[in-house]
């Protein structure tokens, strides 16, 4: 199959995909081509979409590949979708933050290092599939040990849990200074 081929059907792959699309996965429906030949057409899609000034771009996200639209039309889209974009609470960013970085972690781990009840903040996060259940931890009484899902990985535009902002990288960050105790919750560089 030529590149240019597989090139297009990666795009219309990618195109119709509720989620990022893993190599594997590209693999699976384009049998055939080696993994390396679709990680290297992958990297020339995505230039390819960066330097033309195109309103998509190539994203690697949540251990797959996704298209998501250019930064500079957000305002655009969120003008087109209408409403306000989704948001967090700070208690609900608050434990998002520590099941990320502490994960896997119990409810009761959580509750010591906020020092409140967590019980309606871990619903929340369960309901909107941020984190899950992953196993349940080895002691009396069992309690689930909670970790992000690939949801947490999508939304905070992460590759991985190796991406998240090193300690050093969170002190350097300056937050603005919000009304209230509401924290929007918008992708970190594109929508």
């Amino acid at each position: 199959m030529e590149r240019e081929a597989i090139k297009s059907i990666i795009e219309s792959l990618l195109f119709v995909a509720d989620g990022p699309l893993t190599i594997q996965r590209l693999g699976e429906v384009l049998e055939g081509v080696e993994k390396e030949d679709l990680r290297s057409t992958l990297d020339e899609l995505q230039a390819e979409l960066e330097n033309s000034g195109r309103g998509v771009r190539l994203v690697e996200v949540a251990g797959g590949y996704q298209l998501r639209t250019a930064k500079v039309n957000a305002d655009w889209i969120k003008k087109f979708l209408g409403g306000r974009p989704a948001r967090m609470g700070r208690a609900t960013l608050e434990t998002l933050a520590i099941i990320a970085y502490r994960q896997p972690i119990t409810r009761a781990e959580i509750e010591a290092i906020r020092g409140v009840d967590v019980d309606g903040v871990i619903n929340t996060l369960l309901d909107r599939s941020l984190i899950r259940a992953v196993a349940r931890k080895d002691v009396p009484g069992r309690p689930f040990l909670y970790g992000t899902t690939p949801q947490f990985l999508q939304l905070f535009n992460l590759k991985d849990l190796t991406h998240l902002p090193t300690l050093k990288e969170m002190e350097e960050i300056t937050l603005p200074e919000i009304p209230g105790e509401e924290l929007p919750l918008e992708s970190a560089e594109e929508c």
